[in-house]
């Protein structure tokens, strides 16, 4: 917990330090409605999800890569060589719901997600607040390994409460408490359900570009896996965003990114990424 609050404190230290840059009409604080809007331009922070929905009827197609460890070199093209891919589409049911699904070349996962808005951050109330719940499908699991396997041990469920303030023009933070449950786990190195608690922000750098940050702490992880921890930059391109990253963490699922997050940042093992949202 106290590794969450420096990355808290950090941010904040940050925004004391920077200039007033007031952005174009949407990413101010406007207040609609006494709504406040624009806490977050993309859907994600780095990986893991902001209080942002897509409005009724939009569509993001979402491009993702996570290559592999810089650690490796020149011999591997510094991560180049061992990319993994995810690719999905995420659709705005209603103004407070949206829908999504995506397949992902790591592990051969398939999820799909509901997001959905609880509360609005108003000039009277202090948060946005956001459900999101995931199922993991794990298609990579081969019968031969596991000749018993059946299609619920291949699930995984995830629940996420997302709370975050936007304090100003620049600044933006999210608290994300989440709940894991793995169907199919091994008793002798993790526990079926898992906790975490992650934090993440957004500091406004210029008109089209932005600092993110979060962090998860993972009270039931193995030893052997880290905490996530991730920076990375938002770039607005017109008609899509696009966010460029560092991670200790190559998977993209929510349960893969809280719960084995391999990379060791302390040893130069960490992978180099980007998230791609495409609106229609």
């Amino acid at each position: 917990m106290k590794k969450i609050f420096l990355i808290v404190s950090f941010l904040i230290c940050l925004y004391s330090n920077a200039q007033e840059d007031l952005l174009s009409g949407l990413d101010s604080t406007q207040v609609v409605d006494k709504n406040v809007t624009a806490t977050f331009k993309a859907l994600q922070i780095i990986t893991l999800q902001s209080t942002k929905l897509p409005a009724k009827k939009e569509f993001y197609l979402v491009i993702s890569h996570r290559f592999g460890t810089v650690k490796g070199g020149i011999s591997e093209f510094f991560g180049f060589d061992d990319a993994t891919t995810k690719i999905g589409g995420i659709y705005g049911v209603t103004d407070w719901l949206a829908l999504s699904a995506s397949h992902h070349t790591l592990l051969k996962m398939n999820e799909a997600s509901a997001k959905y808005r609880l509360i609005r951050q108003t000039e009277d109330f202090p948060v946005d607040i956001v459900g999101y719940s995931t199922i993991d499908f794990n298609s990579g699991l081969k019968k031969d390994d596991y000749p018993k396997i059946e299609f619920s041990d291949r699930l995984t469920y995830i629940n996420q409460v997302l709370i975050s303030r936007k304090f100003s023009d620049r600044l933006s933070l999210e608290l994300v408490p989440s709940y894991i449950h793995k169907n199919l786990y091994n008793p002798a190195i993790e526990n079926d359900n898992q906790f975490t608690v992650a934090a993440g922000g957004r500091l406004k750098l210029t008109k089209r570009l932005s600092l993110n940050l979060e962090y998860g702490e993972n009270f039931n992880k193995p030893d052997f896996y880290n905490n996530p921890l991730s920076v990375g930059l938002d770039i607005e391109t017109g008609g899509h965003i696009f966010q460029l990253l560092f991670t200790n963490s190559q998977s993209m699922t929510e349960s893969g990114y809280l719960t084995s997050a391999a990379g060791d940042w302390g040893k130069g093992d960490f992978f180099f990424g980007f998230n791609l949202y495409r609106v229609f």
